[in-house]
Formats: structure tokens, sequence, C-alpha cells
């Protein structure tokens, strides 16, 4: 199978898999115990509002109608107005996507680098000091909840040592000082593309804690997997032939069974950034961080169901992307890896 069918073939499914979940949320928050209407027109509202609010959102007209016209309107990319915001859902997601964005790759930079160097580093010294502390120190960051994690950051670089801000993206004398020009959404990368230093320097600060908190389980898990790959590769005959004829350890290291253990850590890189989607919901609440997992806690708890449905396809949509970007990266850094 060539590369290209073999991507018309896996965006075909991609929009199989979006049918699915957009039919399966459409229904499940037709489940919850919850007028919409009522929401939509806010507290103290009378039944005669509440009844022309059913009329506009289209809640008088039979389930299997209000199904069809939301398909209809999803493919045209309009998916509804948000009870909460009153504006287009797509519109919301859009504006918040971006700072989770920039959290969720600054964090999976962070985790895969880190991850890589430690777990090479464990596989080369396995079994001495600093195999067992590296994979302690692996298993906690997969253990340990991002909320817990999340709170003990906040208290040591915040309420002890006084190093890094608690929570918020920028701090409000610099940002009235030193405005951002928008140009990507991203804070960090906007201050950078604009030389506006000052802001650039406050929002870096602002990142740190929670990329850490969330990066803790990806590198967790990227360190695993790269000493596993590691240790599967140095045991092969060609390792063991190369190093027989002398080829120096590091190059054998490094350029040999780095590389051919490169392919699963490349899939749990691509895991763990659709796990990251989802993981930043936490993140993002406890360092009130204005992105897509705090617009999606918010919709949720106002049970903004339009919202709520637009933030569960762009999750969907953005895993299926991801993993069909990391099954063609295995492909071409691996040409014994079939397409099929």
């Amino acid at each position: 199978m060539t590369i290209w069918a073999y991507v018309v073939r896996r965006i075909a499914l991609a929009f199989l898999v979006l049918f699915g979940v957009a039919t399966i949320t459409f229904l499940m928050v037709r489940i919850v115990p919850s007028d919409p209407a009522a929401v939509y027109v806010g507290s103290n509202a009378r039944p005669a509002q509440i009844a022309q609010a059913r009329r506009i959102l289209g809640l008088d007209k039979p389930l299997y109608v209000q199904y069809a016209i939301y398909m209809k309107n999803l493919v045209k990319g309009d998916w509804g107005d948000s009870l909460r915001t009153k504006r287009p859902v797509l519109q919301d997601i859009l504006h918040f996507f971006p700072m989770s964005l920039e959290l969720i790759i600054s964090a999976l930079i962070v985790a895969a680098i880190f991850g890589i160097v430690f777990g090479v580093a464990t596989a080369h010294r396995k079994g001495k000091w600093i195999d067992h502390v590296m994979r302690i120190f692996s298993t906690g960051g997969v253990a340990i909840p991002a909320f817990w994690l999340a709170l003990m950051l906040q208290i040591v670089f915040f309420r002890v040592l006084h190093l890094l801000p608690v929570a918020g993206p920028s701090d409000i004398l610099v940002a009235q000082a030193h405005p951002i020009t928008s140009v990507t959404g991203m804070p960090v990368i906007d201050a950078l593309l604009t030389g506006n230093w000052p802001a650039f320097t406050d929002s870096v600060r602002h990142l740190i804690l929670p990329m850490l908190c969330l990066a803790a389980y990806p590198m967790g898990v990227i360190m695993r997997m790269t000493r596993s790959s590691m240790l599967e590769a140095m045991g092969n005959d060609y390792i063991r032939m190369a190093r027989a004829m002398g080829v120096p350890p590091r190059t054998l290291l490094y350029k040999d069974a780095l590389k051919n253990a490169f392919g699963p850590v490349l899939t749990v890189i691509g895991l763990t950034f659709a796990y990251s989607l989802t993981g930043t919901f936490f993140v993002e609440l406890i360092f009130a961080w204005p992105g897509l997992g705090q617009y999606a806690t918010t919709s949720v708890l106002s049970t903004d169901y339009p919202a709520i449905m637009g933030v569960t396809i762009m999750v969907a949509t953005a895993y299926v992307l991801v993993n069909l970007v990391v099954d063609l990266a295995q492909a071409l850094l691996d040409p014994r890896i079939a397409l099929s």
C-alpha cells in the first residue's frame, strides 16, 4: 500500500470515528437531567421565556430531527452557540485552544527531552544506582495525581521559595505596561515574535509551573519506554557484533541502539499528547490558565451542552490526527514497518 493510499484510508476511518463520537456525545448530553433552554435564558427566567428559548434552540423538535440538524450544521462548520457565552462554540474553542496548545507542546518538549535522556542513561547503566533512582522517579511521575502535584509545586515555588507566580498566564501590571500583540494566541510565542521581552519573560515564568505539572506523567512514561526499548535493542545480535568489532560505546548507544528503539518511544509521545489534551483540564483549573480545559470545565459545570459537544469533537479530532502523524513518522523512520 502506498503512503497516499494509506493516508486516504486513515482519513476515511477518522471521519467514521468522529461521526461515532459526535453521535454518542449528542445522545449522552440529551440524557443529562437539565433543561438547556433554562440555562440559555439564565436564572429567574419565566416559563414563557424558557418556551421561546426552546424554539430558538430547536429543542421543541423530535430528537431525530435535532440530530439531523446538528450533524448537518457540524459538517458546515457550525458547531452551535454556547449557552453560557452566547458565542459560536467553534469561535470559543479557537480562542481558548492556543493557550492549551502552548502549555501542552512545552510540556511534551520537556517530557520528551528529559524522558529520552534519562531513559538512555538508565538503560546504559542497568542495575546501578542511577537506574534505581530514575525508575523510582519515573514511577512517581506516572503515579502522582496531577492536582496534588500542582498544589505541591505552588506551595514550594510560590509560598516557600517565592520564585515563581502561583497562577494565571501573566502578571496584571506587566500585561498593562507591555500588552502582547496577538499573532498565534500563544503568549510566549507572540511575545517572542513581536520582541516584547518583558512580556516574554513574564509569560515564561507563569508557564513553568503548569508545564512541569503537565510534563510529569508523559516524562515518566517516555522514560520507562525508552529504557525498555533500549535494553531490547542493545540485546540484538547486530549490537553484539558491532561491540565485538570495536565500535565505540557512544556510537552504539546513540546511533544504532537509540535509532532502532525510537519507534515505540515515538508512539508513546503521540499517545501522551492525546492524554495531555484532557490531562490539562485539572492543571488549567488549578493554575487559572485560560485554555480549553478551563473552558470545558466551566461548560460542564454550567451544563452548556453545545460547548461540551464541541470540546469533545475537538479533542477527538486532535487525537486522530496525532495518531496518523505518529504512524506516518514511524513508517518514514523505520522502513521495516509496512503501511497497512
